[in-house]
């Protein structure tokens, strides 16, 4: 179970490559295909290690590959359902569609799930009984359904009062969760810009910024084409521009309004060289 929880982040290997990371995570190790195949080629190969222990006579007890089978799909759909539940999102029909799916549901580092499935394990190590890890999985169960319910509320609750203003619902909208808070974070796509705010319960929004997309000067149209760029693009939900003259040029630079000042893997940047007079 544990090893294949984690096989769908095999897809970490890209950060050994020049492929740009966001373009190509949590997608060809996440989606469909990968959940039909990853199980049955993990239970195959420890199927194998399973005969070569028999062999060697060390006394394991037999493999039951269908119940190989069945805990190694646990193991993957568990962690692809994991990785729908936040903001960064996950592509789950790759190849079939590479559409990203977001369940702004709960946050990417959630500390509640880590000191409930963290105690769970612990308590039981420590007491040689099942009953703690259980009593964390009801738990962490139970937290994640309302988490969802809350999700799915706010979110209604930030289109209606923005239709009800506009008179049409936003182009585009996450209503993100923030961690040990009920508050939740929303980005709303204007066409135009983006408008940054909260949201608290029980169905109040309160907009404190805005960044214009500056995604219609010429430069950009240019920096759209550049390698870094095109799969920051693959990835990005909310992307906006900013321009600023160099020598020799102007940089072009590409943020996700989810992740603003998160480091460089979230952001992109080329040079437009200055055309000639």
């Amino acid at each position: 179970l544990v090893i294949a929880s984690n096989l769908p982040d095999v897809d970490v290997l890209v950060f050994a490559t020049d492929t740009p990371s966001v373009s190509f995570r949590r997608g060809w190790t996440h989606g469909v295909g990968a959940q039909i195949l990853l199980p049955i080629v993990f239970t195959g190969v420890l199927w194998l290690v399973g005969r070569r222990r028999a062999r060697a006579g060390d006394g394991s007890p037999p493999l039951r590959a269908g119940w190989l089978l069945a805990l190694s799909y646990l193991g993957v759909y568990s962690h692809v359902f994991l990785d729908y539940l936040n903001t960064y999102g996950v592509r789950l029909l790759t190849p079939l569609d590479w559409r990203w799916f977001y369940g702004d549901a709960v946050f990417i580092i959630d500390p509640v799930l880590w000191v409930v499935l963290g105690a769970g394990v612990s308590l039981a190590r420590r007491g040689r009984r099942l009953m703690p890890s259980r009593v964390a999985l009801v738990i962490a169960t139970c937290y994640i359904a309302a988490m969802l319910i809350a999700a799915g509320s706010a979110r209604a609750a930030v289109e209606d009062d923005w239709a009800s203003v506009h008179g049409a619902p936003p182009q585009g909208l996450m209503v993100g969760p923030r961690p040990l808070s009920l508050a939740r974070d929303v980005i709303i796509d204007t066409g135009s810009h983006y408008e940054w705010g909260t949201f608290t319960w029980p169905s109040s929004v309160t907009f404190t910024d805005r960044v214009p997309k500056n995604d219609d000067r010429p430069e950009v149209a240019v920096a759209r084409e550049a390698p870094n760029v095109h799969g920051f693009l693959t990835w990005s939900r909310f992307p906006f521009w900013q321009v600023e003259s160099v020598e020799g040029g102007t940089r072009v630079t590409v943020y996700d309004a989810r992740f603003v000042g998160r480091g460089r893997l979230f952001a992109a940047s080329t040079i437009v060289a200055r055309k000639a007079e």
